[in-house]
């Protein structure tokens, strides 16, 4: 997370007494400074211990063994070969964070070059050897994990600093450079010459390293790179990252012409009304920020709620909006936030031409940072933001209230499906008012996922939390009965064959296998459910497994066999997985399977919850009325995700004979 509050130097970098003072800039990273002072301290315990601290203190997160022990690997050799290079004083950022929180850079090295111009070059380090190169995006290492590229990933980096230096800051010549301190130099060839056509960006080897002290800086791309003063590295540390208006009107026209963000019906009147409110408090394009004369007239700034039920256009309508800020209000710095690390990711993808992109959907865990750097927040699926804050807010939540001029919110209360998360309107009205900001309200009451079945919908909310009825069927949508996962798996194969989108979903009521054997070719089967029997119908069991924890991909030549679960919703072989509501809410697909676990049963006609039945270690050890509230939610969810057909099958009797008096096969 990129902390403007946050000083990356205290205590970390190698100022000894009497050196001088040091610059008063703030970034993110677990430490700083000459490169010399570094490589003095870089073998002493005590440093990694810092550095461990301090990558959790600036909102990285907790260091895993994995993590620290590349550092003891790699530090010390790129800091040895920086010093023999002669470049002892050039500036350097260990673990460099972009703003929020987007990508960590593993070195940044700062100087300065001829004419005043501050120099970058942003290294990359890998400890692995050998690779197979599968394109220019993918690499598969010797221990079978398909990974980006080096290349490829060091050429987004750089990216960021060409696309996010506002115009005011100072020039920069941005370098790239991939350091494999463990290859050999056949082994770093195969890498180099699989680099596509970022052809400028070097691959060295060990050997390169070991090369005479007088080729070091030009293989490092430091050529011409001096020391700079601790005035230049002020400047650098000052400057206020931003996205260049080409990379906003690039987004934003993606986003703008995607036909998954088409808006009709009240979506499009709430995108006109927000516009409009937005208007009030945002500078429009060509106007600095902060110098809105009409910000000046209506006070701080304003909070838009936007409520509507699965399939209103929540996520659609946020999106639009995004690339419309974009294009409308460049000075406000617009950001999208979202717990939904799924929904996140399918946004990343479905931007992922531009390498420059992916901060501005920062993780949800950089709402602060975002905070203080947008004037414009939207932010999707809020109900599942953590709670824990004062004011009747969770905290993060609370500053956002607070700070930015925007922030606009969308949310579903029926959705909320874990303990420690959920908000409502009523509250987020209150903080607003409380903070003086105006909050509007608006209500998405269509329905474009379920064929525009409002009918279904209300169905679905009747079944689970009203009195059930029975299903009288529509013309525009199709809801049926499976009798065991079997014909749900048929259903989809044929679906998926004929080119359509279908998944299968289910409660969380199995194990999850999230690590596989080395070289495995497929996933654990952890979920096994037990067909009904009858004299025509042999005992059988149905084995499936979850989507995968990690993309599953051929160890031989990285075929993808199964896609990353966050995109398991709409990537090539996810119809193969089962999906659970962490991986389904946000998105939808045309044919809907639902497995309905042991974790919710109907008994003495009501929704009985078993909580002992669940996998859910944030849920399993609830009491049962509390636990029921969330299986409602969860399933509502799950039921709730196809856009033309939806099939439902119950592992216990009791409950499918339930179904099948509401639901008669078609």
């Amino acid at each position: 997370m990129f902390e403007q509050a946050a000083s990356a130097h205290d205590g970390v970098t190698g100022f000894g007494p009497g050196a001088p003072t040091r610059p008063a800039g703030r970034v993110a990273c677990v430490a700083s400074g000459r490169a010399g002072e570094l490589a003095a301290r870089v073998n002493d315990p005590s440093f990694v211990a810092q550095c461990a601290a301090r990558y959790t203190a600036v909102g990285f997160g907790v260091p895993g063994e994995a993590e620290v022990r590349s550092w003891r690997n790699s530090w010390p050799s790129v800091l040895g070969v920086l010093v023999r290079a002669g470049l002892s004083d050039v500036w350097v950022y260990l673990e460099y964070g972009t703003p929020g929180g987007g990508r960590r850079l593993d070195v940044l090295l700062v100087g300065a070059r001829p004419g005043g111009v501050l120099g970058l070059v942003v290294v990359e380090l890998k400890q692995w050897q050998s690779c197979r190169v599968l394109d220019a995006e993918r690499v598969l290492r010797a221990d079978g994990v398909v990974t980006a590229h080096p290349v490829f990933q060091v050429a987004a980096y750089r990216s960021f600093f060409r696309h996010w230096r506002p115009e005011e800051a100072p020039e920069l010549d941005v370098r790239a450079v991939v350091v494999l301190h463990n290859a050999t130099a056949e082994e770093a060839a195969v890498v180099r010459v699989g680099a596509g056509t970022v052809a400028d960006i070097p691959v060295l080897s060990g050997a390169d390293l070991a090369a005479p002290a007088k080729d070091l800086a030009g293989l490092l791309r430091c050529e011409g790179l001096s020391a700079p003063d601790l005035a230049g590295v002020r400047v650098f540390e000052g400057i206020r990252w931003e996205p260049s208006g080409r990379l906003l009107d690039h987004v934003g026209t993606i986003l703008e012409g995607h036909s998954a963000f088409a808006l009709v019906g009240d979506q499009q009147d709430a995108f006109v009304r927000i516009r409009a409110a937005a208007a009030r408090y945002l500078p429009g394009r060509g106007m600095p920020a902060g110098r809105s004369g009409i910000e000046a007239r209506d006070g701080a700034g304003a909070v838009i709620t936007v409520r509507g039920g699965p399939g209103s256009g929540k996520t659609a309508l946020a999106v639009r909006l995004l690339g419309r800020l974009m294009l409308d209000h460049p000075a406000a710095r617009p950001r999208f936030l979202t717990p939904s690390g799924t929904l996140r990711a399918h946004l990343l993808d479905a931007v992922s031409g531009h390498g420059a992109a992916r901060e501005l959907f920062p993780s949800i865990a950089s709402l602060r940072s975002a905070a203080r750097q947008a004037g414009a927040l939207i932010i999707d699926e809020a109900q599942r933001v953590k709670r824990g804050g004062a004011d009747g807010l969770p905290r993060d939540l609370g500053e956002v209230v607070g700070q930015v001029p925007v922030a606009v919110v969308f949310l579903d209360e029926r959705q909320v499906i874990r303990p420690d998360e959920g908000i409502t309107v009523d509250e987020i009205r209150d903080a607003a008012r409380r903070l003086g900001r105006v909050h509007h309200h608006l209500e998405l009451t269509g329905s474009f996922r379920c064929a525009g079945s409002a009918a279904y919908t209300a169905w679905v909310d009747d079944l689970l939390y009203g009195t059930p009825r029975p299903w009288k069927g529509q013309d525009t949508y199709q809801l049926d009965l499976a009798t065991d996962p079997f014909q749900l798996q048929r259903w989809v194969e044929q679906a998926t064959a004929a080119g359509h989108s279908a998944r299968i979903t289910a409660g969380f009521c199995w194990h999850w296998t999230r690590h596989r054997p080395r070289g495995a070719t497929t996933l654990p089967l952890d979920i096994t459910i037990d067909t009904p029997t009858g004299p025509d119908t042999p005992a059988r069991t149905w084995r499936a497994a979850w989507n995968a924890a990690t993309a599953l991909t051929h160890p031989d030549d990285g075929r993808p066999l199964a896609p990353h679960n966050q995109l398991w919703a709409s990537h090539t072989g996810g119809h193969q997985q089962i999906g659970c509501v962490y991986t389904a809410q946000g998105l939808e697909y045309q044919h809907s399977g639902v497995i309905i676990g042991p974790d919710l049963t109907w008994t003495n006609e009501r929704w009985i919850a078993h909580p002992q039945q669940s996998h859910d270690e944030t849920l399993r050890h609830l009491p049962a009325n509390q636990y029921l509230r969330y299986a409602l939610n969860i399933y509502r969810v799950l039921l709730t995700r196809g856009t033309h057909t939806t099939r439902v099958h119950s592992t216990d009797p009791h409950t499918h004979h339930h179904l099948t008096q509401l639901i008669k096969t078609q």
